[in-house]
């Protein structure tokens, strides 16, 4: 018989299915507007948009312009995460929201290169640059907003609900091009494009009700009633948290890599070099979100029982040897081949660690600046990772003769990166987030803070009570 965790009934339930609610939504708007963008990348923008060029400097192209959202996500998180730890994390995720969401329905709208000539790819990058201003700070606050709303010895599980709604976006995201994909081509390359974008309004309109009924974290309530003095969070973290950014960069460093290098530069790769059916590739990724999603949570309960850092090096560690199978098994052209690779690679890398992610880095830093923190340490290292991956990817293959022999040592280079880097940080499982401190500690237990807290429940619920 298991029984009730001791702070789990101080904590205001039906708050932290809110706060659950609103993180999953506004991650659906993302990585739906992401799983879009990145698809019609791979399959449609090189001819809309780049069409006088060879087909390979297309590709590249067309993933520059995928490139250049992640260029603009620190400058959005740093903008967002600086009024996020000032004014709270709510009006911050209703703010990107919208910005996120807007800019998705401009691409629908966008004139292609054949109207308006070089016009067209520039205003791509315009509202691709939007949208990563945007997204630089969504994820981070739903996360921190989310760790910060759940009981110790929860946080975990209910942090991963970030990466659900994730999976909700890319299966989302892989439905609607399915339903593009089954027009004529001519219609599919016309009008059938610009449906996939514009029916983002709806994901967006459903994100917006849900986040404006949003309570505020009770973590950031009780800090902001015992300030003296108006925060400055970027000042702080410049001054104090360095060393954890750098940590959170190279931790996220791989993983961003082979994250995107499998949702996005995957796709062209088996269209291009494997020989792949094109309408094949959304159905490929919906049995893989879905699969990512339940990872996730799995995994972030896992990290409440047996640590963060542990889960997270098991996982690294894995995805270390995961890119030279993985793409021997690719290059069979098989459908199941194909499938298993997509399925464990949304399992471990897409989804799986990220959802672990979700509670780890918000735990790591101190209260003085958590959103600020965590912002900059993803989205930096997105930029060196997810950002650049697909480019790259694709620059190896036309430089090598479509051998992807060095895409995959690419791959395990950076993960090991991010497996190291993870061995060498503090664990964090059930620290009190209150502590203005960041986490220093190595070791596998709670930090101290947390630890008397579990020793004497009385000190827990003295503080949540307040």
């Amino acid at each position: 018989m298991t029984t009730e965790h001791p702070q789990a009934t101080a904590v205001d339930q039906k708050k932290v299915r809110k706060a659950a609610l609103a993180g999953l939504i506004g991650t659906t708007l993302e990585l739906y507007d992401f799983v879009i963008y990145g698809t019609a990348s791979a399959l449609v923008f090189s001819h809309l948009f780049f069409p006088n060029i060879s087909p390979a400097a297309a590709l590249l192209a067309s993933f520059s312009t995928f490139a250049v959202g992640f260029l603009f996500r620190p400058l959005g998180g740093i903008f967002f995460s600086h009024f996020g730890d000032r004014l709270g994390r709510k009006w911050i995720l209703v703010t990107t929201l919208l910005l996120m969401g807007g800019a998705t329905l401009v691409i629908g709208l966008l004139p292609t290169f054949e109207q308006v000539g070089v016009l067209a790819p520039l205003l791509l990058c315009l509202c691709r640059a939007a949208q990563g201003f945007g997204a630089g700070a969504e994820q981070s606050g739903g996360a921190t907003l989310l760790t910060e709303s759940a009981a110790p010895g929860t946080r975990g599980k209910l942090a991963s609900l970030i990466m659900v709604g994730a999976a909700a976006g890319t299966a989302l995201g892989a439905l609607v091009w399915i339903g593009a994909q089954a027009l004529a081509p001519d219609d599919m390359m016309t009008w059938g494009w610009r449906l996939v974008f514009l029916s983002s309004i709806f994901v967006t309109i459903a994100a917006l009700v849900i986040r404006r009924k949003l309570d505020e974290s009770p973590v950031f309530e009780e800090i902001k009633q015992a300030r003296t003095e108006p925060p400055a969070p970027l000042r702080e973290v410049a001054k104090f948290g360095k060393a954890n950014v750098l940590r959170v960069i190279l931790m996220n460093f791989g993983v961003s890599t082979q994250s995107y290098t499998i949702q996005v530069f995957m796709a062209s790769y088996l269209i291009t070099v494997v020989g792949t059916d094109p309408k094949f590739i959304p159905q490929v990724l919906l049995i893989g979100s879905l699969c990512g999603g339940v990872a996730a949570v799995g995994f972030g309960m896992l990290s409440d029982k047996i640590g963060r850092r542990r889960v997270v090096s098991i996982i690294t560690g894995a995805l270390v040897l995961f890119p030279a199978p993985a793409f021997m098994l690719l290059t069979t052209g098989s459908p199941i081949a194909i499938l298993l690779v997509i399925i464990v690679g949304f399992m471990l890398a897409c989804q799986g660690v990220v959802g672990v992610h979700m509670s780890y880095f918000p735990e790591i830093f101190g209260s003085r600046y958590r959103y600020a923190g965590v912002t900059l340490g993803r989205e930096f290292s997105s930029i060196i990772g997810g950002g650049i991956a697909p480019m790259v990817c694709a620059g190896l293959l036309a430089v090598f003769s479509n051998s992807w022999i060095p895409v995959a040592i690419y791959m395990s280079l950076v993960m090991a990166v991010s497996f190291i880097a993870t061995r060498l940080s503090p664990e964090t499982l059930n620290r009190d987030l209150t502590d203005p401190e960041d986490a220093r500690r190595l070791g596998s237990g709670p930090a101290p803070a947390a630890a008397a807290e579990l020793a004497d429940p009385a000190l827990a619920d003295a503080r949540h009570a307040k």
